[in-house]
């Protein structure tokens, strides 16, 4: 009896370890949309728009761009319990990265903001980086990889699509390279716990576009541990933000 239950809680504790190495379809993300006329910068994962005035410390990168790639100045600002988006310079595109640290999971599955040297029992621990793309204005060519954005998912083409259920190709870009494998999620906000796509050997996925309205994409890479005894890996989340515009009241 006592041999079985010590294989029962060896079988236990490898399926808790193997469910902490897999992808958490929950991770938070960053992203842009409109909050009463003015763009702000959010942060969580599906219906959970989270404080994301509390996270404006761990923003590390805010950048603007016009509709040739070239920079101009974007920053973010406090207002009240939302951060938004300076638009002075009318960015045609905005991007920002988030530090969310060094998280530890522990066999009850609770996540601890902690590296594995300081929590004996995690199971798995993890460094995890937020990138956001989004698209304000019509570009002029197709955007190229954009600095500062370690995983960046971008559209192929210069122009998006205009209607809901119509293609859009997009490149999923490690380090400025295409990567295959990452998990692509055609909508962040609506479903985020849907089945992936795959990007292939070259970068690409192609998707349906999901909304007439705000779409949020996202691409959840994971690249191996730079600090071993800290964490097992990074897990890198990028999104790519746009709205399609709807017809004439």
């Amino acid at each position: 009896m006592q041999k079985i239950r010590k294989i029962a809680i060896a079988a236990a504790l490898a399926a808790s370890m193997a469910a902490g190495l897999a992808p958490t379809a929950s991770a938070h993300g960053i992203w842009f949309a409109q909050r009463a006329t003015q763009l702000a910068f959010l942060y969580g994962v599906g219906a959970d728009d989270l404080d994301s005035l509390k996270r404006l410390p761990q923003v590390t990168s805010m950048a603007g761009y016009d509709a040739a790639g070239k920079p101009v100045a974007a920053s973010l600002q406090p207002d009240g319990r939302l951060v938004l988006v300076n638009l002075e310079n009318q960015p045609a595109v905005v991007a920002a990265v988030l530090d969310n640290g060094t998280w530890s999971k522990t066999p009850d599955g609770k996540w601890h903001k902690k590296g594995k040297d300081e929590v004996p029992t995690a199971v798995v621990a993890e460094r995890t980086i937020k990138y956001a793309v989004h698209l304000r204005a019509p570009l002029t060519a197709p955007l190229a990889p954009l600095p500062g954005q370690t995983l960046q998912v971008l559209p192929v083409e210069a122009a998006l699509p205009a209607m809901l259920g119509q293609p859009i190709k997009l490149r999923v870009l490690y380090q400025g390279k295409p990567v295959a494998g990452a998990k692509v999620l055609h909508d962040w906000v609506n479903d985020p716990d849907g089945e992936p796509a795959l990007s292939g050997a070259d970068g690409t996925v192609t998707l349906k576009v999901r909304n007439q309205g705000l779409n949020v994409i996202v691409a959840i890479f994971e690249s191996p541990s730079d600090q071993p005894t800290k964490y097992n890996r990074i897990e890198h989340l990028a999104s790519l933000s746009f709205v399609l515009a709807h017809a004439p009241e």
